[in-house]
């Protein structure tokens, strides 16, 4: 017995690694289908920011295990040495989101942000420990505070068999990298469900125009909650039959939005705020058994961890200048919430829970009707 264990988590630790590649499947904005009214960047994902790296490993292993971990950098350098100006926000916190205090007291981030399952929360903030003690300079470290968020994948994956290790995050954070990223059944995203359909990663990103600063925001999404599903404005979930209340779709949203505007963290609290507002766009409804929470994220300049001035010197946007960054934030975080929806693929798991794609071909003919694709 102890012997097929072993060999069971040496399988696991094997496990696949997804790195960040060009989307598999069709995204909605290649069906003609635009939200909101301004231009994305060239990825059109989180990584259009200078300097953001996303990594992901995803596990699907034998008939149970459907998990796995993202990781998202604001910068590629120490972040515990130059932190990042950050805020968090709680659209509804039934959730398990380690780290937010410090955050929310001191405005700071100083780890990676890593997405996985709700009870690998404890090895992904490990690993994130050992990450951020061997790197070069922190040998005098005393303190970490690892920023972990999650959604509970446990329809379709093993929950309770706790299948993430450190090194399985360490993997994530080693495999960061810019250009395009991976949606749907992948990293985090791997064993979620989304209105009642295969949920998982998405990404999107805004571009302002130069008149309005030229600042760039991109958003990242683990999708797994429930509502009633609209694509750009049309009641698809009302349509397909699917929606909170008709069948049981309660569950969470990760949101991490990056920009590098040079906000602090009471603007960056403001943009997040915004965030929730993309996802309710989607129709989600922030049920009472869902996590929903935003990660804000400035890379527009970096707080030293020690330094000889007594004083921050910064420029920041002003008040009367980041209503852009608002729309920006609520458009990507829309768009990106449907491109996970797109991308994700049916998959069996866990007891053998299957749960579907979203039926494209239906909802591309449901948007046609309603003159939303021409």
């Amino acid at each position: 017995m102890a012997l097929s264990r072993f060999l069971l988590f040496l399988m696991l630790l094997m496990a696949s690694v997804q790195p960040a590649t060009a989307q598999a499947s069709k995204r909605p904005r290649d069906y003609g289908i635009r939200f909101g009214v301004l231009p994305t960047g060239q990825y059109n994902a989180i990584t259009d920011v200078p300097g953001v790296q996303v990594g992901q490993v995803t596990l699907q292993n034998g008939a149970s295990v459907r998990t796995g971990v993202t990781a998202i950098l604001p910068h590629p350098g120490n972040i515990f040495q130059q932190k990042s100006p950050a805020a968090m926000y709680i659209g509804n916190g039934f959730g398990k989101l380690a780290g937010y205090s410090q955050v929310d007291e001191l405005g700071n981030l100083e780890t990676p942000i890593v997405l996985t399952n709700t009870l690998s929360v404890p090895a992904a903030a490990d690993a994130l420990i050992d990450y951020t003690l061997t790197q070069p300079g922190n040998e005098q470290v005393r303190s970490v505070n690892a920023v972990v968020g999650e959604t509970n994948d446990g329809f379709l994956n093993d929950i309770r068999g706790r299948y993430i290790t450190r090194q399985h995050v360490l993997e994530a954070l080693k495999q960061a990298k810019s250009g395009p990223v991976e949606e749907g059944n992948v990293g985090a995203g791997t064993g979620t469900v989304c209105f009642g359909f295969k949920g998982g990663i998405g990404t999107a990103s805004r571009k302002l125009p130069a008149s309005l600063g030229g600042y760039t925001v991109g958003v990242l999404v683990q999708t797994n909650f429930g509502g009633v599903l609209r694509i750009g404005g049309v009641p698809v979930g009302v349509a397909l039959g699917r929606y909170s209340f008709k069948e049981n779709l309660d569950g969470s949203c990760m949101m991490v939005v990056l920009t590098d505007a040079p906000l602090d963290a009471r603007n960056l609290k403001r943009l997040a705020k915004r965030t929730f507002m993309g996802m309710a766009q989607t129709g989600g409804i922030a049920s009472n058994g869902s996590g929903d929470y935003v990660i804000a994220v400035s890379t527009a300049y970096r707080i030293p961890h020690t330094t000889t001035s007594a004083v921050d010197e910064v420029k920041l946007l002003r008040n009367d200048n980041v209503s852009p960054l608002f729309m920006a934030a609520i458009e990507a975080t829309e768009e990106a919430i449907i491109n996970s929806l797109f991308s994700a693929q049916t998959l069996t798991g866990d007891q053998g829970h299957r749960v579907e794609k979203l039926p494209v071909d239906k909802v591309i003919e449901l948007l046609k009707q309603a003159g939303q694709i021409r």
